[in-house]
């Protein structure tokens, strides 16, 4: 990575929340980002509400301009699970390929990783991606993808240059 990028670890958890069950999953995930070379700059536990969810997702990408938030939890099919639907609601293209890759990751460890309902996408110059509940799960998942989400990380925010050069160019000859 060739800077260093803003990440922030939110657990979505009704127990965690309530102070009933203590969080392994939102500091492992936050070590796995650290080692990686990411600055961890924001924490929270929210319970499973979709609404506070957006919200948070709106408040991390909108005013804290943090570059990678990572959900763990609320990804399964319980009736509470409904964070990749607070996800897909904020975010404003998806980024597909990162879900695809963790619940290929989790289907070389268990048949049950294709009932990861996790999503993931960008709002503005912030990607949000969905990790399971489970701190196993969690770190599987994110080790996975996490040298891609790297290299997604600097095309969010490259200013594109190379890519504009070359569509000038291509523009010009047809001129």
């Amino acid at each position: 990575m060739g800077r260093t990028y803003t990440a922030a670890v939110i657990t979505i958890s009704d127990k965690g929340s309530r102070g009933e069950r203590v969080d392994t999953s939102g500091p492992a995930v936050r070590k796995i980002l650290e080692d990686a070379g990411f600055e961890v700059v924001h924490t929270a536990i929210l319970p499973d509400e979709k609404q506070q969810i957006q919200d948070e997702l709106i408040r991390c990408a909108d005013e804290l301009n943090i570059g990678l938030v990572m959900t763990t939890g609320g990804t399964g099919f319980s009736q509470r699970d409904i964070t990749p639907e607070a996800t897909l609601a904020v975010i404003e293209r998806e980024t597909r390929g990162i879900p695809e890759a963790m619940r290929w990751a989790s289907l070389q460890i268990t048949p049950r990783g294709c009932l990861s309902r996790s999503a993931a996408g960008i709002r503005g110059k912030t990607l949000i991606v969905n990790l399971p509940g489970s701190e196993k799960a969690a770190k599987e998942n994110l080790l996975s993808v996490i040298e891609a989400i790297a290299h997604g990380m600097d095309m969010l925010f490259s200013d594109g240059s190379t890519d504009h050069e070359h569509h000038h160019h291509h523009e010009h000859h047809h001129a």
